[in-house]
């Protein structure tokens, strides 16, 4: 494998002076035009690791939910999972290494891992819609044949869908077909099986509104449509034509302001979704006649899923052991709601969704969540295996029904990543099969009202925190005196933890009414501010 390529292409990715920047769960994040160079050297830094695994690595040029102005990129790793923890530090490494360093950083990183640079290779790249999409996958491109190697372009895609391919690829194709259309109609199959277990489904189709943040899923759910039959009539709204990426529209913007998106129209009880930009978190929602704004964020997505998922395991009677990972930020009531009345184990990890998705493996089906909308199930390959044999050969015919849509479950869901396409389809097959409307589903438990605050800080590594980020290990006297003021509130939890990015720390409260939240919530920064170096202005009340 020849390094002198290389060299003589850095040149023409230079790297500007002084910037640094660090490989996070989001891979890398900033302005669109200070990160040709970070292009340049993934594609580098793709090629090592698809030898060093001998398989398919994927590469995405997205910045999700950020502003169009940005962009970023991440790796997809042979399963279709977010890169190895230990590889993240080389991509940070080679991001910032100088010019003339870039070749030593790669030999370095090949020493270390015992890289055989014979081995064949192969890099599958996709881009969102940004403007400077297609400029920065190019870059990419340059990258990965500067060493030689074959890579397919698979150009506009989402997150989701790419994590899918690269997954196939390595997996011989047991996991679907490797392309966009293989990925549609693995989907529209599996649904159109589950809905075939609806008996009124052809009385009404059922429709859902989405708002495509004028993004990649936007196009995507286009395509998908043409592989749906009638069983659910999507209105697409913010599909890219005019408005602009992420810009008062999509998941996040939902989930943060408690409010609908611009550019749809929305009539009472009528059930909507948006998708973020890169089409990897999905939170609901609808307006009821008094003209109340109600979200159906990651914990109700969770909760229904599950639900659905353990009262089909009831039928088919199998034991199996299914779990729900949250963190901290999940609805006190969510938790409750699981492990009280649905007997489902809940386990909490720490923020970020490596984190979740690690948990989830441990059981044979793990439903996890954010509170934002990004998230999956992982079926176990013991428990996939023993509900696709009770599929094909139970003679009970009401367990062989059961096993069947547990099955279309499994083919329904993408369980690589966090998938708004997957996990919208997924939940309009159970909302139907259990005819419920979204006033019914938002109606199975009642979220506690809740506040987060962010308090400014001269250094927010003085907070440590333990039991998955819920306690507070120092500064010395914060957990304690967050405990003293929780008691003084009904139904009432708190925590602090320091921000990933910034010098802030987020403040969680939630307790039995929005006034006894926000009181909480503004009490406990108070706290933060005088016992962890708050800077700038007191906290004032809410």
């Amino acid at each position: 494998m020849d390094f002198t390529a290389v060299a003589r292409l850095s040149a023409q990715h230079p790297k500007p002076a002084g910037l640094m920047l660090q490989y996070g769960t989001a891979g890398f994040r900033t302005k669109a035009e200070q990160l040709d160079h970070i292009m340049y050297r993934m594609g580098l830094l793709a090629v090592l690791r698809s030898k060093q695994t001998k398989s398919t690595i994927g590469v995405m040029v997205t910045a999700s939910h950020n502003p169009e102005e940005d962009n970023g990129v991440k790796l997809v790793d042979p399963l279709g999972e977010m890169l190895a923890a230990a590889w993240e530090e080389y991509a940070t490494c080679l991001a910032n290494a100088e010019e003339q360093d870039v070749t030593s950083v790669l030999q370095d990183v090949s020493q270390k891992e015992r890289i055989n640079l014979q081995q064949e290779a192969f890099v599958a790249i996709g881009r969102d819609t940004r403007p400077s999409s297609e400029k920065l996958s190019q870059a990419v491109i340059d990258g990965v044949t500067a060493l030689g190697v074959q890579y397919h372009d698979y150009g506009l895609v989402t997150t989701p869908q790419l994590h899918y391919i690269v997954c196939c690829r390595n997996t011989k194709e047991q996991y679907g077909t490797s392309s966009v259309k293989g990925y549609y109609q693995k989907l529209t199959k599996a649904f159109a099986e589950l809905c075939k277990q609806v008996s009124s489904y052809g009385d009404a189709p059922r429709g859902v509104k989405v708002d495509g943040a004028n993004g990649i899923g936007a196009l995507k759910l286009k395509e998908l449509e043409n592989y749906l039959q009638k069983e659910c009539l999507i209105e697409l709204f913010n599909d890219g034509t005019k408005g602009k990426l992420n810009c008062f529209c999509g998941a996040d913007f939902v989930k943060v302001q408690q409010k609908p998106p611009q550019g749809m129209e929305m009539n009472p009880n009528e059930k909507c979704c948006s998708f973020d930009g890169d089409a990897d978190r999905i939170v609901y929602y609808y307006i009821d006649s008094a003209g109340q704004f109600h979200l159906l964020d990651g914990d109700k997505i969770a909760t229904l899923i599950s639900t659905f998922l353990k009262e089909l395991l009831i039928k088919v009677g199998l034991n199996l052991k299914i779990a729900v990972i949250q963190t901290a930020y999940a609805n006190g009531s969510s938790t409750r709601y699981l492990e009280e009345t649905m007997k489902v184990s809940v386990y909490c990890t720490k923020t970020g969704v490596k984190h979740l998705h690690h948990k989830a493996q441990e059981f044979d089906i793990g439903v996890y969540f954010e509170a934002n909308g990004h998230g999956t199930v992982l079926f176990s390959k013991t428990a996939e295996e023993k509900i696709r044999q009770m599929a094909k050969g139970e003679v009970d015919a009401e367990k062989k029904k059961a096993a069947k849509m547990l099955e279309n479950t499994i083919d329904l869901i993408n369980q690589t990543v966090g998938d708004a396409i997957s996990d919208m389809l997924v939940i309009e097959a159970i909302l139907a099969v259990k005819s419920f409307t979204v006033q019914q589903w938002d109606a199975v438990y009642t979220d506690l009202p809740n506040r987060q605050l962010k308090v400014k800080v001269a250094d927010r590594r003085v907070i440590d925190t333990t039991d998955a980020e819920r306690r507070a290990v120092t500064p010395p006297g914060l957990q304690e005196k967050i405990d003293e003021l929780v008691k003084k509130y009904r139904l009432s939890r708190a925590f602090v933890r320091p921000s990933g990015t910034e010098d802030v720390v987020r403040v969680y409260a939630e307790a039995d009414t929005q006034e006894n939240a926000d009181a909480l919530a503004h009490e406990v920064s108070l706290a933060v501010f005088h016992l962890a170096g708050g800077i700038g202005d007191e906290p004032t009340p809410l």
